[in-house]
């Protein structure tokens, strides 16, 4: 659908009656399925004729979030919109969820309306009272950093207790009680975060405390383009960042108009990034952000991006994690500029070292370890800081040529080791280790940091945009300070929130762990949130970067997402992708008494809930006879009227089947134990009952049905933040992956190829594992049909 002239003038019209501003309207214009969608949407609503900016905000959000498989149910949660029943983003969000679940079954109202909130009014006293508790429980630290407290973790703190409040006026009610506290705002709290006594406050581990967060879909610019608030790189003139000194003299980090016209040169004025991961290990969903943001900034702009390996500790990186990172990358969709190693730039990076010991910026130190470690917290300087600049030279050159034995000797940068910022605390620049590099050979036995490579070889790419997670903003005034001292070309930096997953962990240190320690089954193991496990796990690389995106490039540092939000874009993409098919998981034994033994129906099944029954490339053909397999589970000896399976005296229908009666049951010596079911079936198909239940019989007589392993994966960890427990280990499930290994399947997936994935009707998407072998097949279940997390949060 192109939108133009006078349509695209009465579609512009439309969307501002909703109460959306120009900029945002003709943006989603500008974006042909968004405007189909909130077109339908607002026709839908019967809301041609406009209505308050509330409204038109939460059908904009159903026009972009809404789970594909249950529209089905979109009109009626649109009454809900309309009558202002749902009439918050943390309502509409649940509502997904919640639809996104049931998909295109019924549902009943009322556990719907328990679900979104529906008829929940928190009043202003008790909202009133909750921020008061709020505020006098942070009352120190809002004291303390005033201004330029976390608000967002304030309204974090309120929406955990009324989910269903509405967040403007929780804003408005913390506003007020900043401004009661605190007055009136300062020119101090409007200086810039790189302040010293900011950062002294930051903490250095993004993963500490964490709270669960649902980010609400508001329409704006940055959504329908998260890349739009970066700048252009003819802009790179202004000060990036000021490093404040000890003495009291401030740095004011910028590049010359003579350079950025030199940069500027090189480049063609195109955007350059990098994506730099330390070949130490498999990527992960958070590497995923990464790329996106990385890799999706360059592609969006028609500039480059490098996929460049920070390859500085030869110690801990193997040529499998090299191979393993270019593979992933290639399989996220994105496609490198050009791949580089920084180890490319170890003679350029020894030369400027030299260059900075000349410059008195540098200097060879003879503490080990523990001795810089104890300086360092105690802020006192190295006993030979001062050393003159020529012996320092001559040691650097010794420890080039070896003849200075490892651990003996540094180079260190000379910053200011009474900063307030601990990465000012004169960082280590080089290292001797008599280690082969994996890259480079043995030319070299000494080796740059990463905190003296890492902002080098940027300014030498000529890379416009270093992006990198919020951990690294304290080395802001490390990176710049260096840059400086070497008249270097300085690149834009911004910080961005690492992407934290619940109910499993994300550090490399932590997955090395229990990699190594064979907690799992590798790097690749499907519960791990490594590319490769999810990869594994039948994960589309399309489901995850629409993931990413749709938490967009925020700087929220204490954010956590929900796995469910993830598994929401996994089923939206499996939905349309995977085939359907049938199997059991616990067969149960069926004996159909009127179907005479050795008779074996060809049926027609569906690999599509929308097939055409003139299209025979969607439809599959299924065995029927007189012994067939059902689930143990959909069988019980009492009925009840909620009850739609199997009971004695009891009929269901066998999806594209016949209906089935229950005549009589076997049971085992135990008189419990259910060994076998006889039934008679209906040929005729007038019986209508309304249970249905999936199936697979014997595909000829005495005959087995194809036999199958089906491993079942369920959340690593049972707590949403595992990494802040002392005992994190501790926290693992136990019944994290369970083995079905005599599962039953229909014939059409004997053919099957490692990596197809399969929509088992009613028990969820399944995958073929690279374990499987000519003779047996193995799935994966990579997630279910319903979210069982979700249900059981609520």
């Amino acid at each position: 659908m192109v939108v133009k002239g006078e349509e695209s003038d009465k579609i512009l019209e439309l969307f501002l009656k909703i109460g959306l501003d120009e900029r945002t309207a003709r943006n989603t214009i500008a974006n042909n399925k968004v405007t189909a969608n909130l077109t339908s949407v607002i026709l839908e609503a019967a809301l041609t004729d406009g209505c308050d900016r509330t409204i038109g905000n939460l059908l904009y959000t159903v026009a972009t979030k809404y789970p594909a498989n249950a529209l089905k149910h979109r009109p009626k949660l649109l009454e809900y919109v309309v009558s202002s029943k749902i009439k918050t983003p943390a309502q509409l969000e649940a509502s997904f969820s919640f639809l996104s679940n049931v998909a295109s079954e019924d549902y009943k109202q009322k556990e719907f309306e328990e679900a979104c909130g529906v008829g929940v009014e928190v009043s202003l006293e008790e909202l009133t009272q909750t921020v008061n508790e709020i505020f006098e429980e942070n009352k120190a630290a809002i004291l303390e950093r005033r201004y330029r407290m976390n608000v967002g973790e304030l309204l974090g703190s309120i929406r955990k207790k009324h989910p269903w409040a509405d967040p403007k006026i929780a804003k408005q009610l913390v506003d007020a009680k900043m401004y009661e506290l605190l007055g009136e705002r300062t020119a101090a709290d409007d200086e810039k975060p790189s302040k010293k006594k900011e950062k002294k406050e930051k903490p250095a581990k993004v993963e500490s405390k964490a709270v669960v967060v649902d980010t609400p879909a508001q329409p704006s610019e940055e959504e329908l383009n998260p890349f739009s608030i970066f700048p252009a790189p003819e802009d790179n003139i202004k000060v990036h960042t000021e490093v404040f000194f000890s003495n009291g003299s401030v740095l004011r980090c910028c590049n010359s108009r003579e350079r950025l016209e030199k940069h500027l040169k090189v480049t063609g004025g195109r955007v350059f990034t990098r994506f730099p991961p330390e070949p130490n290990g498999y990527l992960h969903i958070g590497h995923a952000k990464a790329m996106f943001v990385d890799f999706g900034l360059a592609k969006e702009r028609g500039g480059c991006c490098y996929l460049r390996y920070d390859d500085t500790n030869p110690e801990a990186e193997k040529k499998e994690y090299i191979t393993h990172i270019e593979e992933i990358v290639q399989w996220m969709g994105w496609e490198p500029f050009k791949i580089s190693y920084t180890s490319d730039y170890f003679q350029d990076l020894y030369e400027l070292a030299v260059e900075l010991i000349r410059r008195g910026h540098a200097y060879v130190d003879h503490q080990t370890p523990e001795e810089i470690k104890e300086y360092r917290e105690k802020k006192m300087n190295s006993p030979w800081r001062d050393r003159p600049i020529t012996e320092s030279l001559k040691l650097f050159d010794d420890m080039k040529r070896g003849l200075i034995e490892e651990g003996k000797a540094t180079l260190r940068m000379k910053q200011d080791m009474q900063s307030d910022n601990f990465n000012m605390y004169d960082l280590i620049a080089y290292r001797i280790k008599f280690t082969p590099h994996p890259h480079a050979g043995d030319k070299w036995c000494i080796y740059p940091s990463y905190d003296y490579a890492h902002c080098i070889v940027d300014s030498l790419e000529n890379i416009t945009h270093s992006l990198c997670t919020l951990e690294f903003e304290t080395r802001r005034a490390s990176y710049y300070w260096l840059l400086h001292v070497l008249d270097l070309y300085q690149p834009y930096v911004w910080e961005y929130s690492r992407l934290n997953v619940t109910n499993t962990v994300m550090s490399k240190r932590k997955l090395n762990y229990i990699v190594t320690n064979k907690y799992v089954d590798g790097w690749d193991d499907p519960r791990l949130m490594t590319l490769a496990g999810l990869r594994r796990r039948g994960v589309t690389s399309t489901a995850i970067n629409s993931f990413v995106r749709g938490i967009g490039i925020t700087r929220s540092d204490c954010s956590m997402i929900r796995m469910d939000r993830l598994e929401y874009h996994i089923r939206e993409e499996l939905n349309k992708t995977a085939p359907r098919v049938l199997a059991v998981l616990h067969p149960l034994k069926v004996v159909i008494t009127n179907l005479e033994s050795g008779s074996v129906l060809d049926l027609d099944a569906k690999k599509w809930p929308d097939a055409q029954t003139d299209d025979t490339s969607a439809f599959y053909k299924v065995p029927f006879s007189n012994v067939v397999y059902i689930e143990r589970s959909d069988f019980r000896m009492k009925d009840s009227k909620d009850y739609y399976g199997l009971a004695p005296g009891k009929s269901a229908l066998l999806r594209y089947a016949f209906s089935i009666k229950c005549t009589d049951v076997i049971l085992a010596d135990d008189k419990e134990t259910v060994l076998e079911i006889r039934a008679e079936y209906d040929p005729s198909k007038k019986s209508k009952p309304k249970g249905v239940l999936h199936w697979v019989a014997e595909p000829s007589p005495g005959s087995e049905p194809l036999k199958v392993e089906v491993r079942l994966f369920d959340k690593l960890f049972n707590s949403e933040n595992p990494a802040e427990l002392d005992d994190w280990l501790a926290d693992l499930n136990p019944n994290s992956k369970v083995v079905v290994p005599a599962a039953y399947a229909v014939p059409s997936l004997w053919n099957a190829a490692i990596g197809d994935t399969f929509q088992f009707e009613r028990l969820g998407y399944f995958t073929v594992d690279k374990d499987s072998t000519a003779r047996k097949l193995i799935f994966n279940r990579t997630v279910t049909l319903k979210d069982p997390y979700g249900k059981a949060a609520k």
